[in-house]
């Protein structure tokens, strides 16, 4: 009787090679295509350029101008104009003559404006309670808008504000001269009037649209930056990417000051001309994002010196609470003929 224990062991020992083989050769492929995917998903970082500029944030409002002054003068009897001294265009001072009647009635101006209407010539016959002629005041206008519930706590009686008419570009000095606190409420938020009046030059009419701006924090040939260009750590702590000596990239802490959303201060940490880096968006090809799939959508190739290998942790969260992100100009906060925050100043280069 043949002994057949020696030739089943062989086979099982060349299964066993086999196996081993097979998986040495599926470790191969495995690692040449992880190190070929690995090639394919990598992290770029956009540059940022501190600067020494300006920088500012405001209160933005619209609102439209509308007449202080305006008059119509009527017949307080049957007559006839007898004499105009003031065509419709004409200039007025107060106690100025306007036209007379037969009758001896006599309109004069009231304040000083412009004659807006006139609705007869000399010698047409008028009726009692005719309106004879219109004057207004087109050099001095006021400007109502509304301010809601989340700004109303920053705006104050006194208030220094720019009224800037739309249409033609141009832009007056004028103070806040009234709130109403009595809420005229929209939805579930609560708006609330302020007046301001304004002397205007030619050219600016009732009823042209305006934007009333008033200042608020403001810093002046300091070191700022691109608001993009800020990372934060979780316990908020503004920091930034420079490289060291070596070429990597280390983590700088930074303290910030006045933002208008697009710019920031930056009062300490960085000087004038310094370059700063944060991550960009990865550049991913279709087995990128295998990879990014397979390895739980972690970047690879990233220049070392920071936490993770590269820039990120926290998001900006606006400054005065109006934008997030970017109010920017900025997410925006608008309120119909309401408020939003305003952006100005700026500088730097990305």
């Amino acid at each position: 009787m043949m002994n057949s224990g020696k030739p089943r062991k062989r086979k099982v020992v060349r299964r066993v090679i086999l196996i081993v083989l097979l998986l040495a050769l599926a470790g191969g492929i495995g690692w040449f295509a992880y190190n070929s995917l690995k090639r394919e998903y990598t992290t770029t970082y956009d540059t940022y350029t501190a600067t020494t500029g300006s920088i500012s944030n405001a209160l933005s409002f619209s609102g439209n101008l509308s007449l202080i002054d305006s008059a119509s003068y009527t017949a307080a009897s049957s007559s006839t104009v007898k004499t105009i001294y003031a065509p419709v265009g004409t200039d007025v001072k107060e106690d100025d003559k306007l036209l007379r009647l037969a009758n001896g009635e006599t309109v004069t101006a009231g304040f000083d404006g412009r004659v807006n209407v006139l609705d007869f010539a000399e010698g047409d016959a008028v009726s009692a309670g005719d309106t004879l002629v219109q004057i207004a005041d087109f050099a001095h206008l006021r400007v109502t808008f509304r301010v809601d519930e989340y700004d109303i706590s920053d705006v104050a009686v006194g208030q220094a504000c720019t009224v800037t008419v739309t249409a033609l570009e141009k832009s007056f000095d004028s103070t806040i001269a009234a709130i109403d606190y009595i809420s005229a409420s929209t939805g579930n938020v609560a708006y609330y009037s302020a007046t301001a009046y304004v002397d205007v030059d030619g050219g600016a009419l009732p009823g042209m649209q305006v934007t009333v701006t008033i200042p608020q924090e403001e810093a002046k040939d300091v070191v700022i930056l691109k608001v993009d260009a800020l990372s934060f750590d979780n316990t908020n702590q503004a920091f930034v990417y420079m490289k060291n000596d070596a070429g990597e990239l280390e983590q700088v802490n930074v303290t910030t000051g006045v933002s208008n959303g697009n710019y920031i201060e930056i009062t300490s940490g960085l000087s004038d001309g310094d370059e700063v880096y944060v991550e960009a968006k990865a550049e991913e090809t279709t087995s990128g994002g295998l990879l990014s799939g397979l390895f739980g959508g972690q970047q690879f190739n990233q220049p070392q010196g920071g936490p993770g290998g590269g820039p990120g942790g926290g998001n900006w969260n606006g400054d005065r609470g109006n934008w997030n992100g970017e109010r920017g100009n900025s997410g925006e906060r608008s309120s119909g003929s309401g408020s939003q925050r305003g952006t100005s100043g700026g500088g730097g280069n990305r």
